[in-house]
């Protein structure tokens, strides 16, 4: 009876005794350690990073930015101004180039002249320098007004003389041409001097 006394005591002791934990199972404290643990190293970056560096650093970082674009307009300012120079300085070359072979017919046609006396000859060379220099013109996207029984325009028309006693049907319309006028890419260069039926 003795003996069965002292197992049940000793069961009971060990009931009461905590229960060890196994090697895999965490245990209540060591989750409270890393709960714990956890929280101060979400709050750690936070604390690190002082707001008034991180501004400063965005500052810094914006001023680079500025200061470099102001540099590149600067550059592109100076570079746009170098080609502008240059394009109202050379910007004729493409049409002297273009007008120098005509150039070259007129000094044949001197040297011509001074070898033959017919009219004729003459007549027949300047006529086809001058068809020459037209067509060289013409591929500059220089074009001759139209003045041939035209209503009188001011946008492209310069009235010179008045006709009067030329009819109704004459009234308003271009009578004759005094000058010619040239538009260069569609846009007026020189108006046409013409005379105007009243």
């Amino acid at each position: 009876m003795s003996e069965e006394k002292n197992i049940n005591i000793e069961d009971e002791e060990l009931d009461a005794q905590p229960a060890e934990p196994s090697e895999g199972q965490p245990t209540e404290e060591s989750e409270q350690t890393e709960t714990a643990d956890e929280e101060q190293t979400e709050e750690q970056p936070a604390e690190e990073k002082d707001p008034l560096e991180a501004a400063l650093e965005e500052v810094e970082v914006l001023r680079d930015k500025y200061l470099r674009s102001v540099a590149e307009f600067d550059n592109y300012r100076k570079r746009t101004l170098k080609e502008r120079a240059e394009l109202i300085l050379n910007g004729g070359e493409k049409v002297i180039t273009a007008i120098l072979p005509v150039v070259d017919d007129m000094e044949r046609a001197i040297d011509s002249g001074e070898k033959t006396d017919d009219p004729e000859v003459l007549r027949e060379g300047m006529t086809l320098i001058y068809q020459k220099l037209m067509k060289t013109l013409e591929s500059q996207g220089v074009k001759t007004i139209d003045t041939s029984d035209a209503d009188f325009n001011t946008d492209i028309h310069e009235a010179v003389a008045m006709v009067p006693g030329m009819g109704d049907d004459k009234k308003g319309k271009v009578i004759d041409c005094l000058q010619r006028g040239y538009t260069l890419n569609d846009k007026v260069i020189r108006h046409a001097k013409v005379a105007v039926g009243q």
